[in-house]
């Protein structure tokens, strides 16, 4: 993206504008410049299909929050990449909400190479954080790129795994990409922009907040060729991350452990449904060489249609709570709200203070 050109403040403003989406800019897109909407009138941009509150917030742009961001930007030397740039890689792009913009530091070269992603417990066990770097350092030589979260445990060791071996790594953060956190992996963050990329939707001085960490889960996925679970429980973030890959289309693989070990548990559950069961990188590369050489992208199924999602037609425009939408629904509360998570990003419900509310129309 051309960052002095004035079209970096347009994508902000886009990205900040309330209610105005990836879906509905992609559909302007095919017709109008994206730039001249901002010289329309209420009634013009109406007539392009966008909603009253569409049109509104867009043409009430806080522009000095939006230079704000722009220094912020310049002053940490973020690189932006929107979903239009050539930059913006294609695997991604091709997932259920993608992200508008990704803010980078570091190499942004590494978006667009072959990457795998190594996630696991936080609480991981000595053995599982040998395992998880040894993997990373294997896969860079490879010429693979690993990808994680940056968080404690199986996260830090890849990172780590990665810098001992070629270096390239991309940690995908649930906060600003100026942002330390945990506060402990600071070095290990520093090290990462030295020689792998730090990448996050979020605006640069975001603070960590516990619902961004589900949604930068569909990123790790939505970049990676497939994703290796070492060591996590059943009840675990790592699987939300599983889950993204499966309806991605992208491979899952799962490194085993022992029955009397409670951070094996994912690994076997996965295994029982399908997962490849993996003892050293050659399982690994085994799968995915065909993927990459023959650049297979395959695109998410989509949500299903309001009418059959029992979970959506659970909620109203008022406030609804969790307990409401799980009896009205009947679905049992982790398949309720792993669709909710699906919904919220989808745009078609918001969360609020004490549950969620449908919006009258999507982004």
């Amino acid at each position: 993206m051309d960052q002095s050109s004035g079209k970096l403040a347009h994508w902000l403003a886009f990205y900040m504008c309330k209610g105005l989406g990836i879906k509905t800019l992609l559909a302007l897109s095919t017709n109008y410049s994206l730039g001249s909407l901002f010289d329309l009138s209420h009634d013009k941009l109406l007539q392009l299909g966008l909603t009253a509150n569409q049109a509104s917030n867009l043409l009430n742009t806080n522009w000095q929050q939006v230079s704000h961001y722009e220094q912020l930007i310049a002053l940490n030397n973020i690189t932006v990449v929107c979903i239009f740039d050539a930059l913006y890689p294609e695997d991604l792009r091709q997932i259920a909400s993608a992200p508008l913009l990704l803010f980078c530091r570091g190499d942004v070269s590494l978006l667009s190479t072959p990457q795998i992603a190594i996630v696991g417990s936080r609480n991981a066990t000595p053995t599982g954080l040998e395992i998880a770097s040894e993997f990373a350092y294997e896969l860079t030589l490879a010429g693979i790129t690993v990808t994680s979260g940056m968080a404690r445990g199986i996260d830090g060791a890849a990172h780590k795994g990665s810098l001992a071996g070629t270096g390239k790594t991309i940690a995908v953060l649930g906060t600003g990409v100026d942002i330390y956190y945990p506060k402990r992996h600071k070095l290990l963050t520093d090290q990462v922009l030295e020689s792998g990329l730090l990448v996050s939707e979020f605006l640069p001085g975001t603070a960590a907040h516990a619902h961004n960490f589900p949604r930068r889960n569909r990123i790790i996925s939505g970049l990676s060729l497939g994703v290796l679970i070492v060591e996590a429980e059943i009840k675990s973030g790592s699987l939300i991350t599983v889950r993204y890959a499966l309806e991605q289309n992208k491979e899952v693989f799962a490194v085993p452990g022992s029955i009397k070990n409670p951070l094996a548990q994912a690994s076997h559950f996965l295994i029982k449904q399908g997962a490849k069961l993996v003892e050293n990188v050659a399982d690994i590369l085994d799968e995915v060489s065909f993927t990459y050489d023959n650049n297979v992208c395959n695109k998410e199924q989509p949500i299903q249609a309001n009418s059959q999602c029992e979970v959506l037609n659970s909620i109203g425009f008022e406030v609804t709570s969790v307990d409401d939408i799980v009896r009205r629904a009947q679905w049992p509360i982790d398949k309720v709200l792993s669709r909710l998570l699906d919904l919220e990003l989808d745009d078609q419900i918001e969360r609020v203070l004490d549950g969620y509310i449908k919006l009258s129309a999507g982004r």
